[in-house]
């Protein structure tokens, strides 16, 4: 069985914003990250993907965004040894000034540019990978 979480790769101004996880987090605790989260039982429902997307971005940094398109997918156990699969798609912020609405989830709303992510040490090679991925799709687009 596998969690199926949703991250948006957020471009506004030539940056992306990541989010410094809560260190209450179970799982990368304290790391920067894109925003999302995990889909909730819904029974029988149509593009929940989508929709956990928005209500996730919404409750951690209160912004909204319109997804352009998928970027990728992967699968990863989490530091609690959850199975996960995990979506990441590109999204253009719209509306609202992200701040770390959830406290609980994230201590920091950060914007950095391709460049940064991918000089940045501390960031994990999976997160890199995924702006790499969005930043093309975004060169593509324009």
């Amino acid at each position: 069985m596998f969690v199926v979480n949703v991250e948006g790769a957020i471009y506004r101004d030539g940056k992306w914003l990541l989010i410094q996880r809560s260190e209450k987090e179970e799982h990368a605790g304290g790391g920067l990250s894109l925003v999302g989260g995990k889909c909730e039982l819904e029974g029988n429902s149509t593009d929940i993907l989508e929709r956990t997307l928005h209500r996730e971005i919404f409750e951690e940094v209160g912004i909204e965004v319109t997804i352009i398109r998928y970027v990728n997918s992967s699968s990863f156990i989490s530091d609690t040894g959850l199975n996960v699969i995990d979506i990441v798609f590109l999204c253009q912020h719209t509306s609202g000034e992200p701040y770390a609405k959830s406290t609980e989830e994230v201590d920091d709303v950060i914007w950095m540019t391709t460049s940064e992510i991918l000089a940045h040490a501390d960031l994990p090679d999976y997160l890199k990978e995924n702006v790499i991925l969005a930043d093309k799709l975004v060169r593509e687009i324009n």
